[in-house]
């Protein structure tokens, strides 16, 4: 999502003004529109014109119900931003491995992966589960930093913007807090201590099932928090754009552009926010699931 290519689609919404009809979308709807998976990728040039691609459809048919296979929007900018980041490690790698001395794009990527280790990892877990979720930790932190930085550009999505996309970054994260707990308590005694201890015998049955809803609610606050602060950064800022059409008068984008402006860089600095406060919620619900408490 952009600036850039918000525009042409804002400027249709405003065009409804008095003479606004049921049939002709909304400065909102052209805002939603943005901000939703659909099938379809537009390219709004900005003097006219626009670029519409049609992604295809793979109906699969299971237990009755007919599921659409077929990739999105959402997923068609997520590949992107994997490609991206795929390209930019091996760079950093490739570059790394000419050097003792880590330069330039490995300097930085290098810098990051320590961060992650020392301040994320080893701050939550001991050194050996460090060094053993270290990999997924790192995928999450990048993967969500590209996914959402790919956003920013013109005409293009954020991914993670997407309550699909988070619910299964938290999954990972759930399946992960299984397995640690399992192989450092074992099975049965990984849901013995679901229970706090001192608590009396017959209070077993009711706060059995409140801890293990509590497994539940950690992923699900995982996959709410990253969703919410991704959209809606994107929904402020096209909300304040449009209000130059929406009060129909250009004198306002004298102070809602500025700000809208402003707002777009802060997304930088919130990106790596809620990457780092992913990373870290995971690391710490991963070590809580390896300990007894």
């Amino acid at each position: 999502m952009s600036l850039l290519s918000m525009a042409p689609s804002l400027l249709l919404g405003a065009e409804l003004g008095a003479e606004a009809s049921e049939k002709q979308p909304s400065v909102a709807d052209a805002v939603f529109e943005h901000v939703t998976d659909s099938h379809v990728l537009e390219f709004h040039w900005p003097f006219g014109g626009q670029l519409v691609i049609q992604l295809p459809h793979w109906p699969v048919s299971l237990f009755g119900h007919v599921y659409d296979f077929g990739p999105t929007k959402h997923v068609v900018w997520m590949w992107i931003a994997s490609v991206v980041l795929f390209l930019v490690v091996f760079l950093a790698g490739r570059a790394r491995g000419k050097s003792l001395v880590p330069k330039g794009l490995s300097n930085l990527i290098e810098m990051i992966v320590l961060f992650v280790r020392d301040e994320i990892a080893l701050k939550t877990m001991d050194e050996q589960m460090a060094d053993q979720y270290l990999p997924y930790l790192l995928t999450a932190f990048f993967f969500i930093v590209f996914s959402a930085g790919v956003g920013l550009f013109p005409f293009s999505a954020t991914s993670v913007g997407n309550i699909a996309v988070t619910a299964a970054l938290a999954g990972c994260t759930f399946v992960l807090m299984q397995v640690a707990g399992i192989s450092h308590q074992g099975f049965f005694g990984y849901f013995k201590h679901l229970i706090p201890a001192g608590v009396p015998w017959w209070m077993t049955p009711l706060m059995f099932p409140i801890e293990l809803l509590g497994l539940f609610t950690k992923t699900f606050a995982l996959c709410i928090r990253l969703f919410a602060n991704m959209i809606a950064g994107h929904i402020v800022i096209f909300f304040i754009l449009g209000l130059v059409f929406i009060m129909h008068t250009p004198i306002v984008a004298i102070g809602s552009v500025p700000f809208a402006v402003a707002l777009y860089l802060l997304e930088l600095i919130i990106i790596l926010i809620q990457a780092y406060i992913f990373t870290m919620l995971s690391a710490l619900f991963i070590g809580m699931s390896a300990h007894a408490h």
